[in-house]
């Protein structure tokens, strides 16, 4: 059965194309850095939003009707979402996808019950991937949408609650393994809470910290190779979230001793909620060698929830390209397009085009950063900061002084010279840099 029966397989067609079905900036066998647009990019479909995405939102019932919807039962349409699945990757031209436990199976009475179904529909995906290329670049377990998960999963005031989630993260791991997952993800949901009037903050910090190292030691019994990760988000649907952005979570991983076990899945809409640029997360998670992958998306600054919209923003892909280059790259992470259509994008065909422009956004933004770093943008930093390459500013960098010796080094100063920050200035770099991109 195919699903998307009048989507042809995507083509690049050129700056020049109108063709909505065609990429404008994304030519995956074009070279860059060593290797192809393709494998440095790293472009994977979610699971969720994708073929479980139903336009239902806060205030409205859902407003799709999808293929696999008409199914028999729960396993028949689980497993025309795969079928789904695979037609769509190969015809966007995709080698990757992403999903949580629950996404891709139903759950049972019990969760004996439950892996039972899962195993039946991992065996399914397996031997599509296999006939299909199609790769896994990372899993997780959804440990927020079940009731039961209402005061949190690892952080639950229930024992029992705590360890059904150790249970359900035990095989979500085990079936990443199984699919050759390049890496494993771990989103707080609802690791958080609504107010401290009822919070033990203490115990459910620490309890976090117990259930990240015994899933960190379980991935080395079982010999699963792939990268861990911790998805920051300050909040929503909790008031606070303990993994709040890149810096809190790092700050957390060291207190307990987790940090050579994790890196971060940084996501452009969660760095917005945490009232911070996409590349600043990107950036702090780079210089503390904490950058693992990238949820690619974009928010509304007008509105105060996870929005989840595709990237259209050149800017933000810029500015975040950049931060991947100095990085040496993503893999063995990538960009997951943590992205749903709206609401009122009714043809199922608005899948196609909404992946598309985000492809086509993250492409030219790679190509825009490269012109940044050829403008001397960089030389423009180092030059800010030169005084500490001299004199007194390289004794402070190498700790050769106190503050004794700079007080006498400073006392009979008559002026300071500083130079300029130029943010105008770096700000028409940034703009010429996305416009030669485009124009070539």
């Amino acid at each position: 059965m195919a699903f998307f029966p009048g989507v042809d397989k995507i083509e690049f067609e050129g700056k020049n194309s109108t063709n909505p079905f065609a990429f404008k900036f994304y030519n995956p066998n074009e070279p860059f850095e060593k290797t192809t647009l393709r494998d440095y990019l790293r472009f994977s479909v979610a699971f969720w939003h994708t073929f479980n995405g139903n336009g239902q939102d806060m205030f409205g019932s859902p407003a799709f009707i999808r293929p696999w919807d008409n199914a028999k039962t729960s396993l028949d349409k689980a497993l025309m979402k795969v079928d789904a699945l695979v037609e769509f990757c190969e015809k966007l031209g995709v080698n990757y996808f992403c999903f949580h436990d629950r996404d891709i199976a139903p759950e049972g009475k019990t969760l004996r019950e439950t892996n039972a179904i899962l195993d039946k529909v991992v065996d399914y995906l397996k031997a599509r991937m296999k006939e299909s290329g199609l790769k896994l670049l990372w899993g997780t377990a959804n440990l927020f949408g079940h009731p039961r998960y209402a005061h949190g999963a690892a952080t639950s005031c229930s024992a029992d609650v705590f360890a059904y989630a150790a249970a359900q993260v035990k095989k979500a791991i085990e079936i990443t393994k199984e699919l050759n997952g390049d890496g494993y993800v771990f989103w707080g949901g609802r690791e958080g809470y609504t107010t401290l009037l009822n919070t033990d903050m203490q115990l459910e910090l620490d309890n976090l910290a117990r259930f990240l190292r015994m899933a960190a030691d379980y991935a080395d019994e079982i010999g699963f190779k792939g990268q861990l990760l911790i998805e920051p988000k300050p909040m929503e649907p909790t008031k606070h979230q303990y993994d709040y952005d890149v810096a809190t979570a790092t700050a957390f991983l060291r207190k307990y001793g987790l940090e050579k076990h994790f890196k971060f899945n940084v996501e452009v809409n969660h760095a917005t909620l945490a009232g911070h640029t996409f590349n600043h997360e990107l950036r702090y998670a780079r210089i503390n060698d904490m950058l693992g992958s990238i949820d690619a998306n974009q928010g509304d600054l007008f509105l105060g929830w996870d929005t989840d919209q595709f990237p259209t923003n050149l800017y933000i892909t810029t500015l975040g390209m950049y931060e991947i280059i100095k990085n040496g790259g993503i893999k063995p992470g990538g960009l997951n397009f943590d992205a749903k259509i709206r609401r009122e994008s009714l043809d199922i065909n608005d899948l196609f085009i909404a992946h598309i422009a985000g492809m086509d956004s993250f492409a030219l933004g790679l190509k825009a950063a490269k012109e940044l770093i050829n403008s001397g943008f960089d030389k423009f930093v180092e030059e800010k900061y030169s005084s500490f390459n001299q004199g007194i500013g390289k004794k402070i960098v190498e700790g050769n002084t106190s503050f004794n010796d700079l007080e006498r080094y400073i006392l009979d100063k008559e002026s300071i010279l500083l130079p300029s920050g130029s943010q105008e200035y770096l700000e028409t770099l940034l703009n010429r840099a996305i416009l030669l991109a485009g124009a070539k």
